[in-house]
């Protein structure tokens, strides 16, 4: 049954879509690992929850700032070239961890590792989402997305599983000899895939800023991407970056153990490759609709820290949480690869990056703090109260229902006529 897959013009017939898949596994595996090592680390050697939510903070910002810069680049070199770089940099990242004692390791050290770690991701995460239509064709586009989408989903199970046992069975060390190994195996894959020449562009060339700039009037130009990524900025900063910092101190600290945050980040991505399954396969002429209205089921996740009453509750809760990311996989990617000319796609992608993280870091830095000051439980109340209001109000921006816009494709020419029209 599966040899029809492999038939030719067959997904999985591309050699290069094949390599970046397995590639894309080991690199989201380290990725997903790197952190529960991270945390783990951070609380054996005594940090808090506002230690350990500034770490975790510092590779997201370093990954916001640096966003443009790798989305412009992007579309100036090759992409493949620009996801090697970054892997085998997080590769001699990861691995300076090894030469410390962790229980006693300087927070400056680690802060400067996560910071290299977000930078790759700044990099990293506009190329892969961009070098999608130059290995496939447009037909195959949704399937690639969406399988991509699942493969990073069982990545980020495996991740937090591989962690888990690995730090309870050799301890942190290990943990991060692991990560760097499939970190360079998954750059090795990358130089087995073939990207198809992008033509020469028509347009003249224009300064480094230039491009930054016309990078965020694509974005603008499309409503729906733009009011998406508002969206998800609000969001991660005060709904996923709260929750990011309290998962692990709240299950270390109630159930004595490292392995319910880990087992607890891996079923919520089980969650997301079925929902994004269910997704791909089903009809629907509103997928912007379907994606919101799903990403509301993220608020079990602070409902649970709220009360969490037992570790069976919140291993369901977090299961059923992963549900809500399922729709984006199958449907974001392939809308804006659809929508948006090549040449700007990078851009926007890191765009999408630095708009819907960019506020996370403040949400991780604050939830220390403001956990302090009105309680645990009442925060994580409010943050789940926040995340469903917006969810309601995006659904009014027109082109979000059906994540597509009545405009003709971006050029710098419909842009300044359409600015001109609306003044």
């Amino acid at each position: 049954m599966l040899k029809k897959y492999f038939e030719p013009g067959a997904l999985f017939s591309y050699r290069s879509y094949r390599n970046l898949l397995v590639s894309t596994i080991l690199t989201v595996v380290a990725m997903s690992a790197f952190p529960i090592a991270v945390a783990v680390t951070v609380l054996d050697a005594g940090g808090s929850a506002t230690v350990l939510g500034g770490i975790m903070a510092a590779r997201v910002l370093s990954g916001v700032l640096l966003a443009p810069i790798g989305g412009v680049w992007a579309d100036r070199l090759p992409r493949r070239t620009i996801l090697i770089i970054a892997d085998w940099i997080r590769a001699i990242a990861g691995s300076v961890m090894i030469f410390f004692d962790v229980t006693n390791i300087s927070l400056w050290v680690m802060l400067a590792i996560v910071v290299v770690m977000g930078a790759c991701d700044a990099f990293g995460g506009p190329a892969v989402g961009a070098i999608m239509p130059s290995i496939l064709p447009d037909h195959l586009l949704p399937a690639g997305n969406v399988i991509r989408g699942i493969a990073m989903k069982g990545g980020t199970i495996a991740g937090p599983g591989i962690a888990g046992a690995i730090v309870v069975s050799l301890g942190t060390h290990a943990t991060y000899v692991a990560t760097c190994i499939f970190f360079l195996i998954g750059a090795l894959l990358l130089l087995r895939v073939t990207e198809n020449p992008r033509p020469e562009s028509s347009q003249e060339k224009t300064t480094f800023i230039s491009e930054v700039r016309e990078g965020l009037r694509v974005v603008w130009y499309y409503k729906w991407i733009a009011a998406m990524i508002i969206m998800a900025s609000l969001q991660l900063m005060m709904v996923v970056g709260v929750e990011n910092v309290l998962l692990p101190v709240i299950t270390k600290r109630d159930f004595g153990t490292a392995a319910v945050y880990a087992t607890a980040a891996a079923l919520f991505s089980l969650g997301g490759v079925i929902s994004a399954i269910i997704s791909i396969k089903s009809k629907t002429k509103s997928p912007g609709t379907v994606s919101v209205v799903v990403w509301g089921l993220f608020v079990f996740a602070p409902l649970v820290l709220a009360f969490p009453s037992s570790r069976e509750v919140i291993f369901i809760a977090y299961f059923i949480a992963g549900f809500s990311v399922g729709p984006w996989e199958a449907f974001w990617n392939t809308q804006v690869q659809r929508e948006v000319p090549a040449d700007y796609q990078a851009r926007v992608f890191s765009i999408d990056y630095m708009g819907s993280v960019g506020l996370m870091p403040l949400g991780m830095a604050i939830a220390g703090p403001l956990s302090d000051l009105l309680g645990e439980r009442q925060l994580l109340i409010g943050v789940t109260v926040f995340h469903l209001a917006i969810c309601a109000a995006v659904l009014f921006v027109p082109g979000v229902r059906e994540m597509k816009t009545s405009r003709p494709p971006y050029s710098p020419t419909n842009s300044s006529m359409g600015e001109h029209k609306q003044a």
